[in-house]
Order: structure tokens, then C-alpha cells, then sequence
């Protein structure tokens, strides 16, 4: 990892927190920050928008300047507002800016942005280009296999990415016609590795130790990135950090913890985005949280339909207690 020693990444391997639309705000990042993690990354954000100032576009890469180890991620399809976009969050003091290319959403695709850069690398080395020279903080790129089996381009993606400034590649191990289906294939990876001098991160389908140390072992990738196996166990990357470097390995929240985290971010959710939309916003985690607690289905539905936080925050006790936190 010494080719890129001035990225805020703890000792090998690394473990992150993936962008994941609508999950990985502020809030529930600074959670998973809490128990550690290498780096956080904020969900996607339109870079156009963040310029233009729309204020939802801002709330999604707001981060709490304050706190090392965060990164934006951005995704546009014009150089110009990629970079004053980049700009911006760096004045604003991220310490990372991710460059997405692998989005496989329609709409984030047919805007040419996201995954579609992959059928376009010469324009993708523009964008990567432009970044790399409005700022200062380190610049990461994220990206799939290819755009379909028939053009599996990560590798000289990557390579080319590496001599444009990039200090590190995540690789999600599926191409963007598979979106999510099937699992991933962490052995593709390892072309990528291969290619460049810089670290590589893998990504897709990592949950927990187990998944974690296969996907090292057939990428030979220098971390991980988890995102879906931290909803509702926002401790797990702090656990499989410790395992995969020999340290003392955190123990899950007990009871009491459990439920004081859980309250703690619900209440930081109703501040971040005000009662009407915190409201709605939490029940996912709330959700998530229910599942790793095995709440009972009739106490799941009186929590998840309540309409006060009042309520709300009087049930959870209750509902986080069912069983022991289950950790990585």
C-alpha cells in the first residue's frame, strides 16, 4: 500500500464503506465510523447539481468536515463541473474524492455518466484528468469488470486511471449489464491487480470475515469494500478489520449498546433531514436493525408504523432486545 500512503487507510487490508444510494448519508456513516473503518464514502452525488447548489445534491455528500477518513463520491459526464464540483468538497475538507464509474442505474447510465464511462475510456480519462488536477486530497476511482462479458476493460481502465493521478482502484466484480444479479467474481479482480502499482479494492457481494478473506484470496486485491453487509451491523467492518490483521477483534453491542446506538442514530436521522422525511428515512435502518435483533413480527410492524418519534423511541428498547447482535 506504500503507493498510496497519504490515503487516511489503516494498516492491511484495508475495509471500507461502500456509497450505496439512499443508505450511506451522513448519519449512518458517521455509525460505521464509529466502531472504524478505513474510509467512508458518501452516496453517489450528481456533480453538476452539487455546483448549482441544489440543497438535497449537498445533503447527500455532507459529512461532517470535521472527521478524517470520508470521501465524496461523484459521478458527471463533463470535466468542467467534475471538477468544480471536486473542488468544492475539497475546500470543504474531504479527504477523499471517489470518481464513480460504476453505476448501472438507467437513469445514472443514460445520462453517460456512472458504468457508461466503461464503453468510453478516452472520455473517462478526461473526467479522471480533470479531477485529479482541481485538487490536492487524494483521487479514487470506482468502477465494474466491464460494461457486458464481451468487453472487460477494467484492467486497462485501471492502468490508464493510474498514469492519469488515480491512487486507487475499487473494483466491484460484476460487469454493468449483470447489475446485481448472480454472484460476484472476485477472480476477475485479480486482472486489475495485476495491471497496476496501486491498491486495489474489491467489491460485491462481501459480508462478512468469511466473504471477505475469498475475495482477497481470488482477487489478491489489498482491501475490501462492504456495503450491503453492514445495514443493520454497522460494526462488521471494525470486526473484520481486526481479523484480517491479527488484532484484538471488537465484541458486537450487547443489549443495553445495541439499543443506545440504535436510538442514537435514529435521533441523528430526525435532525439530519427534519421530522416529516426523518420519519420515513429511518425505517429502513430501523428495519435492518430489527433484523439483526430478530424482532417479532408484531413488534417490527408497531415500530415501523408509528408516527411519533416519541413512539417510536419507546418501542425500540423492546425491539432491540430479542437477541444478541449478530457480529461479522
Amino acid at each position: 500500500m506504500n503507493a498510496a500512503a497519504n490515503l487516511p487507510l489503516t494498516d492491511c487490508p484495508a475495509v471500507a464503506l461502500a456509497p450505496l444510494a439512499g443508505i450511506t448519508d451522513l448519519p449512518f456513516r458517521q455509525v460505521v465510523a464509529g466502531f472504524g473503518a478505513s474510509w467512508v464514502v458518501s452516496e453517489m452525488v450528481a456533480s453538476q447539481e452539487m455546483v448549482q447548489a441544489k440543497a438535497s445534491v449537498r445533503d447527500r455528500a455532507e459529512l461532517g468536515f470535521d472527521q478524517r477518513a470520508t470521501a465524496v463520491q461523484l459521478a458527471g459526464r463533463d470535466p468542467y463541473w467534475m471538477a468544480e464540483a471536486a473542488r468544492m468538497v475539497a475546500a470543504n475538507g474531504a479527504a477523499l474524492i471517489d470518481i464513480n464509474m460504476g453505476c448501472p442505474a438507467k437513469k445514472v447510465v443514460g445520462g453517460m455518466s456512472g458504468s457508461a464511462l466503461l464503453r468510453e475510456p478516452d472520455h473517462a480519462l478526461r473526467l479522471i484528468e480533470a479531477v485529479v488536477a482541481a485538487v490536492d486530497v487524494p483521487v479514487t476511482l470506482k468502477t465494474r469488470l466491464g460494461w457486458d462479458d464481451d468487453s472487460l476493460n477494467a484492467a486497462d481502465v485501471a492502468l490508464r486511471a493510474q498514469n492519469a493521478g488515480i491512487q486507487l482502484v475499487t473494483i466491484h466484480g460484476r460487469t454493468r449489464c449483470q447489475f446485481y444479479k448472480g454472484h460476484a467474481d472476485w477472480a476477475a479482480i485479480r486482472a486489475v491487480r495485476e495491471a497496476v502499482d496501486i491498491p486495489v479494492i474489491a467489491n460485491g457481494d462481501i459480508v462478512d470475515h468469511a466473504t471477505a478473506v475469498q475475495a482477497l484470496d481470488q482477487s489478491g486485491a489489498d482491501g475490501v469494500m462492504i456495503g450491503r453487509g453492514a445495514q443493520g451491523r454497522p460494526w462488521v467492518l471494525a470486526q473484520i478489520a481486526a481479523r484480517m490483521s491479527g488484532a484484538l477483534v471488537p465484541k458486537a453491542p450487547g443489549e443495553n449498546e445495541f439499543t443506545e446506538m440504535v436510538s442514537n442514530h435514529y435521533e441523528a436521522m430526525l435532525r439530519f433531514y427534519g421530522m416529516s422525511l426523518g420519519l420515513r428515512v429511518a425505517r429502513k435502518h430501523l428495519g435492518w436493525y430489527m433484523d439483526t435483533a430478530g424482532t417479532l413480527p408484531g413488534l417490527r410492524h408497531a415500530v415501523l408504523t408509528a408516527a411519533s418519534p416519541q413512539s417510536v423511541l419507546s418501542l425500540i428498547p423492546d425491539a432491540m432486545s430479542q437477541t444478541a447482535p449478530v457480529a461479522a
